[in-house]
């Protein structure tokens, strides 16, 4: 597997923190803390010398045959039904599946839920930053791709924890996770799932960074 390279102008698009921390010091990164118009207003107040936009990190399974840590690399991105095209040779080198991914403004936190969003877009999994990157990219004609790895298989559910996990600057927000706990402590073994396939995502990306095969 190729090591992944980032053009000289390049600018990655995350939606946590511990994504960021897996690039390498010297790429430029905005992290919109799982929030679309934050995200939208960061890449605004790029400079102009931007030349190309990825989007990077962790995303929810949508296909039936997608599993937690599989490494997808999008050739086309589906939002609300338009197709928005990517950039092939933005990352041509690695030897990831490459497919349709989606784009969501929330998250997906059932299977009910992923799976019409298969049906309606063909898409393998979903994020929640690729839309707005993809619009901005087309904005300014600059170089679009997407680079992810599968947290949550398209069968999870996903508890109301992971979804108030998140401070704005995309750092953990244990105080507000306990607080989803104390309410709903059945949720506890489905957020235990969901950090372990968290971590293997952020593993996955981790050796794609660095050129390595991903582990069976």
């Amino acid at each position: 597997m190729a090591e992944v390279i980032f053009p000289p102008g390049c600018v990655v698009a995350v939606g946590l923190k511990s994504e960021a921390a897996l690039l390498p010091a010297e790429v430029p990164v905005v992290v919109s803390g799982g929030d679309p118009v934050r995200l939208a207003a960061m890449l605004e107040a790029l400079p102009s010398d931007v030349t190309a936009v990825l989007s990077f990190g962790i995303a929810g399974g949508l296909a039936p045959d997608i599993v937690p840590g599989e490494v997808l690399v999008a050739s086309a991105l589906w939002e609300d039904g338009t197709l928005w095209p990517v950039d092939a040779t933005l990352l041509a080198g690695l030897s990831a599946r490459r497919g349709v991914i989606a784009a969501s403004a929330g998250l997906l936190a059932d299977a009910a839920a992923k799976s019409q969003l298969h049906r309606a877009s063909g898409a393998l999994v979903v994020d929640m930053e690729s839309g707005v990157a993809a619009r901005f990219a087309r904005a300014r004609g600059l170089r679009f791709g997407v680079l992810r790895a599968v947290a949550d298989g398209p069968c999870d559910v996903l508890p109301e924890a992971a979804a108030v996990g998140l401070n704005p600057d995309g750092s953990p927000a244990p105080g507000r996770v306990l607080a989803a706990l104390l309410r709903r402590p059945g949720d506890l073994p489905a957020l235990l799932r969901l950090a372990r396939a968290s971590a293997k995502a952020h593993a996955a990306l981790r050796r794609v960074l660095a050129g390595s095969q991903p582990l069976d």
